[in-house]
């Protein structure tokens, strides 16, 4: 049974994520379309739902135990595959192995392996067979729906084979997270709440990191960021930006899930692990990423040499993304807690708002008016709710003290 610390080999797997998540804004950076966009968020849901199999495994038992590691290291070359396919997971380039097949022998590669090494920790922990058969059938019919995405080359007209994969891609897609529905009901549980909450806080790190590397590249139609003064300052508002979204999610809401998933238990703890971390999550997800491209397009437009507005794609792509991140947070406050968080609702409203006179703007003026925006919504929450505020910390503050009191006192009597 694990316990609350993340292992070494579950972050040695995440770092695949990180390129993972910049291949996926580089995909839709080169031409911003709803296609582009649409094609993007289904890579990144079949991304997060190998992330959150795997961190559902390492919940379960030990990762890094046994023959587990062997597992791990085949999912980390499948998912490493998977992500440098990203680029041309839906259209075949020419010279290059056909791109779609090999993104969807990947990824089944990836859900074998993770599915095999579920059947064997499970049967060793002496689960019953619903619960193996709940986690094999849905992967099953996924993976028939990926064969014929793959194949639809071979069985569509060519105008229509893009269209046809992100349907089918889309339904394996809805197939897999489906079995989150079920999981009350199979007497499934989350065997350590500190350790799934410490997961998914690692996993948005690593989207606001890849979101600094993908604001530090800067655009792709330049050989080198140029040093310009607007380069330099929409840098800087890029990283306040990030900083602000880092602060909204783990000042106070992120630990003050993690203290209600340690005071719930039964079937409720799943159905509350399933929402909000399984699913609201990977919307965070989706926000930080889009944020992460509207960062991009925003240097690539203060690059140029003749200052212009915001073309209208980049100016939705980053208000958008920056509104998604704000409703959800304001959603899983809700899903938790039964309870608005309405200066952050209000907050998600005029960033909305905001997005129309921002395509008339500079850059720079775009993106400090939206960095203004979320940095007066950090300031309103930590002054706003400070006896709430300082519950929590003090609560956060107490169990570190004692979890390390207590490692203390096991190390000097057994070192």
């Amino acid at each position: 049974m694990p316990g609350s610390r993340v292992t070494r080999l579950e972050l040695f797997f995440d770092l695949i994520f990180v390129f993972a998540f910049l291949n996926v804004a580089g995909l839709v950076s080169v031409e911003v379309t709803t296609q582009a966009v649409l094609s993007g968020v289904v890579v990144l849901a079949l991304l997060w739902w190998c992330w959150t199999t795997f961190a559902s495994l390492g919940n379960l038992v030990r990762a890094d135990y046994g023959l587990l590691p062997v597992f791990g290291f085949g999912v980390m070359a499948a998912a490493f595959v998977l992500a440098i396919s990203i680029p041309q997971a839906f259209l075949n380039q020419p010279d290059d192995l056909t791109g779609p097949v090999v993104f969807a022998v990947a990824y089944l590669v990836l859900r074998a392996l993770t599915l095999v090494a579920f059947l064997f920790a499970l049967s060793a922990a002496g689960r019953s067979r619903r619960q193996l058969m709940l986690i094999s059938l849905p992967a099953a019919v996924a993976a028939a729906l990926v064969g014929l995405a793959a194949s639809a080359s071979r069985w569509v007209p060519a105008e229509a084979v893009l269209d046809v994969r992100l349907a089918l891609w889309a339904a394996a897609l809805l197939v897999e997270y489906s079995i989150g529905l079920f999981l009350p009901y199979t007497r499934w549980s989350v065997a350590s709440a500190g350790h799934w909450a410490e997961r998914h806080a690692l996993i948005v790190i690593i989207a606001l990191g890849e979101a600094v590397i993908s604001l530090g590249l800067g655009p792709g139609r330049f050989d080198r960021l140029a040093l310009t003064a607007p380069v330099i300052i929409g840098s800087v508002l890029g990283i306040a930006l990030l900083a602000t979204l880092w602060w909204l999610h783990f000042d106070t809401l992120l630990p003050s899930v993690e203290l209600a998933m340690h005071g719930t238990r039964g079937p409720e703890r799943i159905t509350l692990a399933r929402d909000v971390f399984s699913y609201l999550h990977f919307v965070s997800i989706v926000a930080i990423v889009g944020t992460a491209l509207g960062l991009k397009l925003v240097i690539e437009a203060v690059a140029m040499p003749e200052a212009a507005p915001l073309p209208w794609p980049a100016v939705s792509v980053l208000y958008g993304s920056v509104a998604l991140y704000l409703l959800t947070g304001v959603a899983v406050a809700a899903r938790t807690f039964n309870r608005l968080r309405p200066t952050a609702l209000v907050a998600a409203v005029v960033v909305g708002l905001l997005a129309v006179p921002a395509a008339a703007l500079t850059p720079l003026v775009a993106l400090a008016a939206l960095v203004s925006v979320c940095g007066a919504l950090v300031l309103v929450q930590r002054f706003s709710a400070g006896d709430a505020r300082t519950r929590i910390k003090t609560s956060v503050s107490a169990e570190e003290r004692v979890v390390e009191e207590a490692a203390s006192e096991w190390r000097s009597r057994h070192l």
